[in-house]
């Protein structure tokens, strides 16, 4: 049996039916991936660089854009809230951070309440959650390592 010496791969015309089939493909699982539900609430935080932390123990409070509390990932009033702040700092025998995790449009007056309802409930430190910035400010020195 005599196998050809010259072969040509990929001399004959160029198809792109099969490219378009699959560009199309992927443009639809894209639409589609986009309207799958996503539960939980959507809270956008601030963004800031170089904040303090904390090395204590800290409980979280989450704030949505129309200013509903939300701790341990259900909904709460404020009254039920300073309730559940004062179970925790007894059961927990040091002093408490609270990080509040608030949508960068809350209002300042609803953060000052919050923090106001903490220091009711035996917390005396507050802290405020933000996003690290993506994309350094510029004339900003350079972060070292």
């Amino acid at each position: 049996m005599r196998f050809p010496r010259h072969a040509r791969i990929l001399r004959g015309q160029f198809d792109v039916a099969p490219y378009v089939t699959v560009f199309f493909l992927v443009a639809l699982f894209m639409m589609l991936g986009s309207l799958v539900y996503t539960p939980g609430v959507r809270i956008e935080l601030p963004a800031g660089d170089d904040l303090p932390g904390t090395d204590r123990p800290m409980v979280a409070v989450a704030v949505d854009a129309s200013g509903r509390l939300y701790y341990r990932n259900q909904q709460v009033a404020e009254a039920e809230l300073k309730a559940r702040l004062s179970e925790a700092v007894e059961a927990a025998g040091e002093p408490l951070t609270l990080v509040v995790q608030a949508d960068k449009s809350v209002r300042q007056e609803l953060l000052v309440r919050l923090s106001l309802l903490a220091r009711e409930a035996g917390i005396h430190d507050a802290l405020l959650a933000t996003l690290p910035r993506i994309i350094s400010p510029p004339n900003a020195p350079p972060a070292e390592p």
